[in-house]
């Protein structure tokens, strides 16, 4: 029973269905009966027998429900398990035979299984973590569908290999089930088994048993096609007459969701859901992993079916509860239900008229039959144009009078789309999945249109929802199993699912639409489309389908195709329809043919029969020849007294009106620093494509469309945001023409501009243009489409030819950045974007925490949504459902005029009458609506409630310009008719042309904002501020014009609200967008708080970190800021003000209230026109005052503002009563005392009260708007998640949607998700310039320098991006400049005058037996070694004074003085610089890959460490040669080296070391362009821990790694190696050399030694006065590092010199220093060093600190050369990183890494002190540094009594002075007779130094003596050898050590005193 054919309807079961609907639509008190199709042929039995009190369920069936949790109060029946066998396994997991049968266990064993059978997986209920393997015959188990399966069982055990279980119930005993219920398969088999990739056996689909619960039923019609179609949605009762939504429908639960039993087992019937399911008032356990499944992205509910259960049914059942969704829910606080979801505004998708597109090209051309004839009247008697949609098959053709019918496609594609879903399958090779069939298509098609309300029009978009929730539903477990990863390689093939037949559509079809009151006709035809087409044509001329809306056609004929076409015959829906196919060049080309052509003269004719007194004109021209010559009325009085008075200079002023600084808000630092980042990533990419360090400043272009306003606008921000100053483009006095230059209108006129931009990019490559293309998503026309009609009109195309030419984009030195508010047709499958290149507006709170603080919050689209929410004050977003009646009415009378035309029609002669009105022609109050009333009563008296005269402005837009060239001109007339000229200006503004404002005004205008130039004139609508006007704003899109904070009205009721995409809705909302001031105290939760919920998410506001706040709260916590009644502020004591409708447009003036008994009335709450403090103004509602019942009329009354009492649809009701009250009489006060009530107050009591200006709340209050009611339902109505309707709209005209096959936008998404959700699901058309994109074959199609900027309307996008420009140039500059050391050289006044010694000034080299003869300068200069010792010589006497205090350790590097130079074209480089020329250099370069490089180990012995040094080199190929290796074998044999007498100059002689540590990143060991490209051998020398990440980041360089016993030495250990490493080599070359016949002394034998911080270097050039003259003048210059080696290698005797070196760079060099060209001096930095010379003096390879000032003595004391060249100079990069600052002194035992002050350096031997963690000799150093007083207090600045240092030089501290002298015999040492010391300091001293050596020296009694030794036993022994105790004592606890473990080898000192 339960399998049989699906589509023969039993007559039992039609009856029973038929009964039931009858029955339920009599009980209903709906007018829509329930249509029978749905219960017939929807899975929908179970739930309506439930809601409906249908037929009962059988018994078996109820208790399957219990057991599926839907009925928990019903216990199970006990079910008694026969015991099992004797001795048999009883273990769970196991079968009775002992065998495991767990997943788990035998995922991995081979497994037979039989032909035909399956492997599935049981449940067991003791073991609910595990899956029991058995082998079932598939005949048994359901299709993907659910049905067919047979009944009963056939099973294997696959643990014991038993066959033949033919019960499932002997099988559940055989494997150990233990149930206590009847065992049932479809309970306890659950999944599929598959094998994984790997061959593991997992768990797969769920079996799906959907159809086994049906099997008891008698009538089997609904087991069969329940899978065609979504489950539908239930809802309260829905009245299809009326037109308020009702409030208690809900949408979020289907039906069917409680039709199966156990559901949390059958997740496919809950798929669909759009809320949470309830189960008996509980959740659907399935449905959170449902709404998160991709598949199941909450579809919009189609309200396909709409259940009519006006309560409980007669007797309750299990499956209605009273928490069930039938009863109101309150979660929709709209009280839209379903029918507010299709409130919706057009079908979206937009043909391309004129373009190819899909919408035109894939309908087929074959029509059949006859020619079907269009009756000639037909536009006449049916009163709108009748709209055919092309449904399946073939269209007749058609002839007659085509003019009256409209003919589209867009349904015949909408179904082609939906027949493609199933493509997205493809790829997982399931073709088997079968697309939704014509027949359901159509089914579907015309059950939507049944349920549309009157006022709603057809969408396509919702029938694609519609379709693919029926298609998912019917393969829901096909598309489950592809969407499981691995793919299965054999799915298990569905089964055909038994479709609609052809013959039963035309029935069904009209089953459906019998229920709908005749709004859907069904007319079905014999043989074609054509007789259904004239029969429609017949009924509609004779009227007999006035009531019907759609007229659905069907031939279903022929064998198995059918025909269709639907033709909207409703005059609503049919005139929204066909406008809506309209192109927006076609709309225009329409409205203006009407207005050439006269045809809107007989609307003109209709409105003067309207008037009691004829016609309009008539009246106003009564009454201006009334009212000529007197101006008597009070209102012009005032007004012209008030005029009068501020000529004559009282000059009252205006607290509320001050104009803004120009400032930057964090909010847009905040972008710029975002916008940087992006900039400095694509940078920083290994692609190469920006290199910023080759850039020396930033230029900039911004291209903006084609507007005049916009244009004047960004000038403006321009010029004042000084970004032209600080990017040092222009100088302090810049003119406008200059300013001009950096902004481009895309007009004719844009390409030479542009082509100079493009020229002056090509010619500064070193100047980094920034392209920025403001609101870009105006003109995304390709420029293919531009070179088609390019005749038509020159700017098509014009962004694509200019921004995407192929100069732009392969420049590379130009950045594009796209800014706008709508960056939807940007992000499409095609863009050239990156996502990563896209910055969105952050949110402006982040879990509650307020990001970045600002005195302004943004008020945008999703605020003015929140206002409509009920609960609140008056909404901000409002329409006039008095204008669209008659709007409607008058689209009846004159249905060939386009409705633009008749709604600007209306709508101006609205004004006219209320301007009329106000001006005392009080009868024509009844020809206005309410809302126009409130906004001309508001705009005429707001300037007299200001001493200055400030008033509002209403902003009345008017697309069309030829329609708002009328409006104008309309407007004017009546304006100078009512003598209001002088009271409100009226604007037409026009894109194209500049502002144009009447001479009164501009005075006006100039004496507010001080302006004294007498030429000015407004060129920005901000600039109107406070001028109250109507500004006309006409053109197709607004183009980013600002308006000013005067704004209070934005009229939208003339946007053509029949083209609705996305982009242009979010458009014309985004006019209103407005800044709200945040420093009074507003409702609770101030608006604008930006959560993320509802952070602008329609118009991608948010930042990527926010987290969601609930639904609930996004309610309770915000309100829109200050809703007392927008615009009360503007009121006036006109009499005329005060009206008693209940609605949003009441104006309370004066203290006059409507007397309502009800309370104050709906309108503005009471409000008067005094001042005010703020903190009154915006008391919260919770403090709001009672309102005191007045009884004196002078009592005016006050009362803080509230959320008026709204109508809980959100819609006001009494929207009808257009009646004001004009009495002037005071109101009684009612009863109740809620209404306050004073006299009107004379003309004369104006003035006193007029401070109330209009601009004090401008900055607190955003504008109210009025939107179409199409447009105002499409923005209100949301979605199941809180998104409005608009935002799922097609983004824009120029993308359509990619496939159909699309989830929904969701309002939880950022705008990153719907930024990919965008680039994911929509293509560019043909005519879009990203259409071409994919073509160029590229997978990565995206722009490497191109960067989009999004964010919500009027935020401040320019001030970002220019502020955004300013911290690139800065950061520009910062890049190309450095901070180097500028310090003076120390001790210059110790240096004595000498003569003269060179002969010439200018000698380039020095003299060899000259520079001989010059004594050596002992005394240190460097600055770094300011706190070192001063080392005395025997000429110096020394004053204490002359020695500064020293600085703290710590002070030391940070009080260092530095200087930012820019980089020039020589410097030295760290990792961080790319550029063209280095890339090969670097080893970075794109086309290869990173350099390979070897490791060579390099020995050789040494005797002084008395063992082999085992040193390796990594050494890339492309340096391989420098090197000689061993011919077999490939064996480094040494490093080659050049000759003496080698003249080139193409290379650097000597090897370059750099000893580096830390640096990886910092060091400058780039030296391509300080070599200035020349060739040189460069050696980084590197600790072994760093080997790996210095090669990584300079893979091209070769490294010299240190043993790794140097791990933690300091920088002489690299020192002494690269100097012994270089001598060994020099001995290797000249052996090899000598081979080839080459002197041993012509070997080069010097190395240069650099730090790895030497940036730039420096020669000073002399200009000599005359011969031997002493006067000069010179001037420094950056020279390369080439220049000055070259200059030294080229020296005369080099050889001779053992140490040449340079300045160190100061600014502060005096003459001094240059005078002589050399010195004989200490050289520190950057040395070259002479190794053969050197060969016998050593770096000391323990040292630390001054180890070269250590080796320069040690030359000097061998008697070798040191030199200076005093001329050229080396500038230090300060780096903050690594250097001898990577040694970090710690506790060795403590885990915390506290710092240890010097003083705990040392210790007494065999101490407890805490050890430290750092090598002896560093903290011996350190010790000596700070604390050396203690061993040597009489030395403590006694300068003329030195501590004598022997063979070492050690530093010990500022404050005492050293001399150094050598024990080596033949050393050159200082004389010491005439030196009494006060100390003597022995550090490791060796065999030269004896006792009779030390005799020789003198020490003042009291003198301090230090021993330093490797040990204690050393110590002793030295103590003896030196015979130290004969002049010495010593004391025992005079013993020290440094703080090191014994297994650190601590260093021992011994101290004893001169005797």
């Amino acid at each position: 029973m339960g399998n049989s054919y699906a589509g023969q309807l039993k007559t039992t079961r039609f009856e029973e269905v038929l009964h039931n609907s009858i029955e339920a639509s009599l009980r209903s008190n709906s007018l829509v009966p329930r249509p029978i199709f749905s219960q017939l042929y929807l899975e929908a039995e179970r739930h309506l027998s439930a809601l409906e009190g249908g037929s009962r369920v059988d018994h078996e069936e109820e208790e399957e429900e219990g057991e599926g949790g839907l009925e928990p109060n019903c216990p199970p029946n006990p079910y008694q398990m026969l015991p099992p066998p004797e001795g048999c396994c009883t273990t769970d997991g196991f079968c009775q035979a002992g065998k495991d049968l767990r997943l788990a266990s035998i995922s991995n064993e081979p497994i037979d299984v039989p032909a035909g059978f399956l492997l599935v997986g049981a449940k067991s209920p003791n073991l609910p973590d595990h899956l029991l393997v058995c082998a079932v015959d598939k005949r048994f188990l359901p299709d993907d569908s659910g049905h067919n399966a047979l009944l009963g069982f056939s099973g294997n055990c696959v643990g014991c290999g038993k066959k033949g279980f033919c019960y499932f119930t002997e099988f559940s005993n055989h494997i150990n089930l233990k149930l206590t219920t009847q065992p049932k398969k479809q309970k306890h088999l659950k999944y599929y088994l598959v094998r994984s990739a790997q061959g593991a056996l997992t768990k797969g689909p769920l079996i799906c048993w959907k159809g086994s619960e049906f099997r008891g039923r008698q009538t089997p019609a609904g087991s069969c096609s329940g899978s065609l179609f979504p489950p539908l949605d239930s809802s309260g009762p829905l009245a299809a007459s009326s037109s308020e939504p009702t409030p208690g429908a809900n949408p979020s639960v289907p039906m069917g969701a409680q039709q199966a039993g156990p559901a949390s087992d059958h997740p496919s019937l809950t798929a669909a859901a759009t809320g949470p399911t309830v189960f008996n008032g509980k959740d659907s356990p399935k449905h959170q992993q449902l709404v998160k499944s991709k598949l199941s992205a909450t579809p919009r509910p189609s309200a396909l079916g709409i259940l009519t259960n006006s309560g409980p049914p007669k007797k309750r059942h299990k499956g209605w509860s009273p928490e069930s969704p039938s009863a109101t829910d309150g979660s929709y606080p709209q009280g839209g239900g379903n029918r507010a979801k299709y409130e919706s505004a057009s079908m979206s998708y937009m043909p391309q008229v004129g373009l190819v597109g899909p919408a035109s090209v894939t309908f087929p051309v074959v029509a059949s039959g006859e020619p079907v004839s269009v009756p000639d009247n037909l536009l006449k008697i049916c009163k709108a144009k009748p709209v055919i949609f092309k449904g399946h098959g073939n269209f007749p053709y058609l002839c007659g009078n085509l003019n009256d019918v409209v003919v589209s496609p867009l349904l015949y594609t909408c179904y082609q789309n939906s027949q493609s879903i199933s493509r997205a399958y493809e790829q997982y090779g399931a073709s088997t999945i079968q697309p939704i069939s014509e027949e359901t298509q159509l089914l579907l098609t015309v059950y939507y249109l049944v349920q549309l309300a009157a006022d709603q029009v057809p969408m396509m978009e919702d029938l694609e929802q519609i379709f693919l929730r029926s298609w998912r539903e019917s393969h829901l477990t096909e598309i489950r199993q592809y969407q499981q990863a691995p793919p299965q390689p054999f799915p298990p093939a569905p089964s055909a699912v038994a479709p609609v037949t052809s013959a039963q559509l035309p029935w069904l079809a009209g089953l459906a639409a019998s229920s709908c009151n005749d709004s859907v006709h069904i007319i079905e035809c014999t043989y074609s489309l054509a007789e259904g087409l004239s029969e429609m044509f017949r009924l509609l001329i004779e009227g007999k389908l006035a009531k019907t809306n759609y007229v659905v056609i069907i031939c279903a004929c022929r064998n198995a195709a059918i025909d269709s076409c639907i033709a909207v015959t409703g005059k609503y829906q049919a005139r929204i329809l066909s406008e809506s196919l309209l192109t927006p060049a076609e709309y225009q080309k329409e409205v203006s043919y009407e207005l050439v052509t006269g045809k809107v003269d007989s609307l003109g004719a209709f409105f003067s029969t309207l008037c009691p007194e004829g016609d309009i004109d008539i009246l106003l021209d009564k009454f201006h020849q009334e009212n000529q010559g007197h101006i008597s009325s009070s209102l012009t009085a005032s007004s012209v007294t008030k005029s009068a008075s501020l000529d004559v200079g009282g000059a009252p002023t205006c607290t509320s009106y001050t104009l803004e600084p120009h400032h930057i808000r964090p909010f847009q630092l905040a972008v710029a620093q975002k916008l940087l980042s992006h900039v400095c990533s694509i940078a920083d990419s290994s692609t190469q494509n920006l290199d910023l360090g080759s850039f020396e400043k930033v230029d900039f272009l911004i291209c903006i469309p084609p507007s005049e306003v916009t244009y004047q606008q960004t000038l403006f921000h321009v010029w004042h945001s000084g970004v032209l100053l600080e990017l040092g483009l222009e100088k302090e006095h810049m003119t406008k023409q200059r300013v001009e230059q950096y902004v481009l209108k895309l007009d004719a006129e844009a390409q030479t501009k542009f082509k100079s931009f493009l020229q002056n990019s090509f010619q500064n490559p070193h100047t980094l243009f920034v392209l920025i293309h403001d609101h870009a998503h105006w003109d995304l026309v390709s420029s293919t489409v531009h070179n088609l009609y390019s005749q038509s009109d020159p700017s098509v195309g014009l962004v694509d030819r200019l921004l995407n030419c192929r100069e732009v984009k392969e420049a590379p030195n130009i950045v594009t950045l796209h800014v706008t508010s709508f960056p939807y047709a940007l992000q499409t499958q095609h863009t050239l974007i990156s996502p990563y290149n896209e910055i969105h507006w952050p949110a402006s709170y982040s879990n509650g925490a307020d990001l970045y603080p600002e005195n302004k919050k943004y008020f945008g689209l999703s605020e003015f949504i929140e206002s409509t929410l009920s609960g609140h004050s008056l909404p901000l977003l409002r329409y006039d459902s008095s204008f669209e009646a008659m709007v409607t009415a008058l689209g009846k009378r004159f249905p060939r005029l386009h409705s633009a035309v008749i709604r600007t029609f209306v709508l101006v002669q609205h004004y006219a009458a209320a301007m009329m009105a106000v001006s005392g022609l009080s009868q024509m109050k009844n020809y206005t609506s309410v809302e126009t009333l409130e906004i001309t009563q508001n705009l005429i008296n707001s300037p007299k409630q200001c001493p200055c005269g400030h008033g509002l402005m209403v902003l009345l837009r008017v697309p069309c310009s030829p329609l708002a060239a009328v409006a104008y001109e309309r407007l004017a007339h009546v304006r100078a008719r009512l003598a209001l000229e002088q009271h409100f200006e009226i604007i037409l503004s026009n894109p194209s042309s500049g502002i144009t404002v009447g001479k009164h005004f501009v005075k006006q205008l100039k004496m507010w904002q001080k302006i004294e130039d007498a030429e000015w004139r407004p060129q920005t609508y901000l600039e109107l501020e406070g001028l109250p006007c109507i500004l006309i704003f006409s053109g197709m899109d607004p183009h980013g014009e600002s308006l000013p904070r005067s704004l209070r009205y934005c009229d939208l009721r003339l946007i053509n609200s029949s083209c609705l995409v996305r982009t242009a809705l979010e458009q014309e909302l985004g006019l209103a967008a407005y800044f709200v001031s945040n420093q009074i105290p507003l409702e609770k939760g101030v608006c604008g708080e930006a959560l993320e919920s509802d952070t602008e998410k329609l118009s991608s506001t948010d930042s990527e970190d926010e987290e969601l706040a609930t639904e609930g709260s996004t309610s309770e916590k915000r309100s829109p800021v200050k809703r007392e009644r927008p615009c009360s502020h503007d009121s006036t004591s006109s009499p005329l003000s005060s009206k008693a409708s209940s609605k949003s447009a009441g104006s309370v003036l004066g203290g006059e209230s409507s007397a309502q008994p009800g309370g104050p009335s709906q309108g503005e709450q009471a409000r008067t026109p005094q001042p005010c403090s703020p903190s009154e103004e915006g008391r919260a509602p919770g403090d709001k005052q009672r309102l005191r019942v007045s009884q004196g009329p002078a009592v005016v009354n006050r009362h803080s503002p509230g959320p008026a009492p709204q109508p809980d649809s959100g819609l006001r009701t009494s929207q009808k009563s257009v009646q004001v009250s004009v009495t002037s009489s005071s109101s009684q006060l009612s009863s109740s005392g809620s209404s306050s009530s004073s006299t009107v107050p004379t003309a004369g009591t104006l003035v006193l009260q007029a401070s109330h200006c209009s601009m004090t709340k401008a900055c607190q209050q955003p504008p109210v708007v009025f939107l179409p009611k199409l447009v105002y339902d499409m923005v209100t109505s949301t979605d199941s998640s809180g998104l409005p309707k608009a935002a799922s709209l097609l983004p824009s005209h120029s993308v359509m949607w990619a496939s159909s096959f699309r989830p929904l936008l969701s309002k939880t998404m950022t705008s990153t998700e719907q930024s990919l959700y965008y680039r994911q699901w929509t293509v560019p058309r043909p005519s879009h310039m990203d259409y071409g994109n994919r073509a160029e074959g590229r997978v990565d199609s995206f722009h490497p320098r191109r960067l989009l900027l999004s964010g919500p309307p009027q935020i401040g996008k320019t001030g970002a991006y220019l502020q955004f420009l300013s911290i690139l140039s800065r950061m520009l500059i910062r890049l190309t400049e450095v901070d180097v050391y500028d310090e003076e050289e120390i001790n210059i006044n110790l240096r004595e005058e000498s003569e003269w010694h060179y002969l010439q000034l200018s000698d380039p080299w020095p003299d060899l037996e000259l520079f001989k003869t010059l004594p050596f300068d002992y005394i240190i200069h460097d600055p770094k070694y300011e706190d070192a010792s001063l080392i005395c010589s025997h000429h110096q006497a020394i004053k204490s004074e002359d020695r500064g205090t020293s600085r703290k350790p710590e002070d030391l590097y940070m009080r260092r003085q530095t200087a930012r130079m820019r980089l020039s074209k020589y410097a030295a480089y760290n990792t961080y610089h790319h550029c063209e020329q280095c890339h090969q250099y670097m080893g970075f370069h794109p086309r290869y890959q990173l350099y390979e490089s070897t490791l060579h180990a390099f020995a050789f012995s040494y005797s002084m460490l008395g063992e082999e040094i085992q040193l390796h080199f990594v050494i890339p190929k492309s340096k391989e040669h420098h090197f000689v290796f061993s011919q077999p074998g490939g064996r480094l044999e040494s490093m080659r080296l050049p000759l003496v007498t080698d003249k080139s100059h193409e290379y650097i002689k000597s090897p370059t070391f750099t000893p580096t540590t830390g640096r990886h990143e910092h060091g400058l060991f780039n030296l391509y362009h300080a070599m200035d490209g020349a060739s040189h051998l460069h050696v980084l020398v590197v600790k072994e821990y760093e080997m790996a990440i210095y090669k990584k980041y300079w893979p091209n360089h070769i490294m010299l790694v240190l043993p790794s016993i140097f791990n933690s030495a300091g920088v002489g250990a690299a020192h002494f190696l690269i100097k012994e490493l270089s001598y060994h080599n020099l001995e290797l070359e000249r052996s090899r050399q000598e081979e080839l016949g080459i002197k041993p002394q012509d070997i080069w034998p010097f190395i240069v030694i650099s730090d790895d911080s030497c940036v730039m270097w420096n020669v000073v050039d002399i200009d000599c006065g005359g011969e031997r003259s002493r006067e000069f003048s010179w001037s420094e210059r950056n020279v390369s590092l080439k220049y000055i080696m070259q200059h030294i290698e080229a020296s005369p005797n080099i050889t001779h010199y053992a140490l040449i070196g340079m300045r160190k760079w100061s600014s502060k060099t005096g003459t001094g220093e240059v005078r002589e060209p050399f010195s004989r001096c200490h050289v520190h930095d950057f040395v070259v060093l002479n190794v053969d010379l050197t060969q016998n003096v050593q770096y000391n390879q323990n040292r630390f600190l001054c180890d070269d000032v250590d080796f320069n003595l040690r030359v000097q004391s061998a008697g070798l050369l040191l030199c200076r060249f005093n001329r050229f100079s080396v500038m230090k990069k300060q780096i903050a990183v690594g250097g001898h600052r990577s040694f970090h002194v710690t506790s060795k035992v403590s885990d915390n890494p506290m710092t240890v002050v010097p003083a705990q350096y040392i210790c007494a031997p065999d101490s407890k002190h805490t050890f430290l963690a750092a090598p002896a000799q560093l903290l011996l150093e350190k010790f000596l540094q700070h604390h050396s007083h203690h061993f040597f207090p009489l030395s403590l600045k006694n300068h003329g009594h030195p501590v004598l240092l022997v063979d070492c030089y050690l530093n010990l501290g500022s404050q005492i002075s050293v001399c150094y002298v050598s024990s080596r015999p033949h050393s050159l040492n200082i004389s010491c007779s005439d030196f009494m010391f006060s100390g003597l300091l022995l550090y490791l001293c060796d065999s030269f130094v004896g006792a009779s050596f030390l005799k020789k020296f003198h020490f003042l009694k009291g003198a301090t003596l230090c021993v330093i030794c490797q040990d204690r036993n050393s110590l002793r022994q030295t103590v003896v050898r030196l015979e130290l105790e004969d002049e010495w004592q010593f004391r025992l606890r005079d013993e020290f050590q440094t703080a090191n473990a014994k297994e650190d080898r601590p260093l021992f000192f011994l101290t004893g005193r001169h005797i």
